[in-house]
């Protein structure tokens, strides 16, 4: 019996050879939305509220995937650095004197409320960081609020597992560009669950996240000055 074979054109051979990727068929239209509804212009968000200083310099944050400028960010100054730690330091009176149980429920509703607004944030993270969405949704953001939710956690148990421990005071935390949200929650979720404050500054190529997580602090019920966000360059970054 002869045998008949199908010859197809082109080969899988040759198709694997010339794949290419294509667009991802996400929509960054939520991020672009949040943008325009700040004007795509982003002051410091200290004790609370968009702090916009006058006779600031400020930085175009761009897209490393395709060099279209996002917004506009404010370059703080050492002024700006004093103000933050300032608010953080008459935040940490309270904060640091509420119960365990009672930070772990303002950690926790951080969780939720970064939950809710996953999709913003991991378009946000991706848009910034220059990373794919998938590795931003499936992974970072992912982690982010499991990272919360261990750390709420941690508060709740304070009392018992780390009795006679105390919070310092008012911390200042530096994170790089190559995981911005992810390493931001790695230092700010433990300092807050033990009675810290925070004043945090993200790295110059990519600000945008850490403040949209500071507007979602706020959101969820965070007590103004306990977290804070200056922007500014590697001088500022110093002076923290």
């Amino acid at each position: 019996m002869e045998t008949v074979k199908k010859v197809t054109s082109p080969s899988v051979g040759e198709i694997f050879a010339s794949m290419e990727y294509g667009p991802a068929p996400e929509s960054d239209k939520i991020a672009q939305n949040w943008l325009d509804d700040h004007n795509r212009q982003f002051g410091l968000f200290i004790n609370n509220e968009w702090v916009h200083p006058e006779g600031r310099k400020i930085y175009e944050t761009k897209s490393p995937a395709t060099g279209a400028v996002l917004s506009g960010t404010t370059q703080g100054n050492s002024e700006d650095v004093d103000k933050a730690v300032s608010a953080a330091r008459e935040a940490h009176n309270t904060w640091s004197k509420l119960s365990g149980h009672e930070r772990a429920k303002h950690l926790y509703s951080i969780a939720r409320h970064v939950q809710k607004h996953s999709r913003l944030v991991a378009v946000v993270e991706a848009l910034d960081n220059g990373k794919s969405i998938r590795e931003t949704r499936d992974a970072d953001t992912a982690v982010v609020i499991r990272h919360l939710y261990h750390h709420a956690g941690w508060a709740d148990l304070m009392g018992d597992e780390m009795a006679g421990w105390s919070s310092v005071g008012v911390i200042g935390a530096i994170v790089p560009w190559n995981f911005p949200l992810m390493l931001l929650v790695w230092k700010v979720a433990p300092a807050l669950a033990m009675g810290n404050t925070v004043v945090l500054k993200p790295a110059t190529y990519t600000r945008l996240s850490a403040l949209l997580f500071a507007e979602i602090c706020a959101e969820a019920g965070l007590p103004a000055g306990v977290f804070n966000v200056v922007t500014g360059g590697g001088a500022m970054g110093q002076v923290l």
